[in-house]
């Protein structure tokens, strides 16, 4: 697992979609960061497939804060642990259109 920086990409996960977004913000004690969603615009025509490609273009806004929990995961502060979770080190986007 990537140590978090500023600028960095990260992934919000969700059951089966994925929502590209940045690191903004990191505490001093590395456990704490603040990420804003990219814009992230597709750029394949693939229509409803799950073979997709996009670009991204860094979002604005107030950031999200995610914390460090003690399993390792990377969990929307204020959650359970069973709560939105993040990946860091890589930025990315699906959306699952069987849902």
């Amino acid at each position: 697992m990537s140590a978090p920086e500023t600028g960095m990409g990260a992934t919000i996960l969700g059951w089966t979609d994925r929502r590209a977004c940045t690191i903004t913000e990191v505490s001093k004690s590395g456990k704490r960061v603040g990420i804003v969603e990219d814009i992230a615009t597709r750029v394949d025509e693939n229509g409803m497939s799950d073979s997709q490609e996009y670009s991204f273009e860094r979002g604005t806004g107030s950031p999200t804060f995610f914390t460090l929990r003690k399993n390792g995961a990377w969990v929307r502060q204020g959650e359970s642990i069973r709560g939105q979770r993040l990946a860091i080190g890589n930025r990315d986007h699906y959306y699952d259109f069987s849902f």
